[in-house]
């Protein structure tokens, strides 16, 4: 079992930055794909961006492409997500998720994924 808590969520003015964070419980962190999904209301949760177990490989949404970042320390059992340059358009509840990696594994996918937190909410003003 994974137990995700992110944090790092709030209200930021357009083209500021924020940066979520998201620790995890168990000893299997490391084995597992994380990955960031986002949501407003009435709107299906869609992909944001993910990172493999080792940090290896990356892959983001076109729409965040150039201005989040994905990272995570395994010492730490913490994925993060540092956003830049926040537009209003950016304005959802986050919420990180974990899978088992393995070869093949669609990232973007948010069916794939086993485990999720509560979310933290994202507000951009304009």
């Amino acid at each position: 079992q994974v137990h995700l808590v992110e944090s790092g969520g709030g209200l930021v003015q357009a083209g500021g930055s924020l940066r979520l964070s998201c620790a995890t419980s168990g000893r299997t962190f490391s084995t597992h794909a994380m990955g960031w999904f986002r949501q407003v209301p009435g709107n299906e949760r869609e992909f944001v961006a993910a990172i493999s177990w080792s940090g290896a490989r990356t892959t983001y949404a076109d729409s965040v492409k150039g201005r989040f970042t994905i990272s995570r320390d395994n010492a730490k059992n913490t994925v993060y997500l540092q956003m830049n340059s926040l537009k209003p358009e950016d304005t959802a509840v986050y919420y990180c998720a974990a899978v088992r990696d393995y070869y093949g594994l669609e990232y973007r996918d948010r069916t794939k994924y086993d485990y999720w937190g509560q979310g933290t909410q994202v507000t951009v003003s304009s």
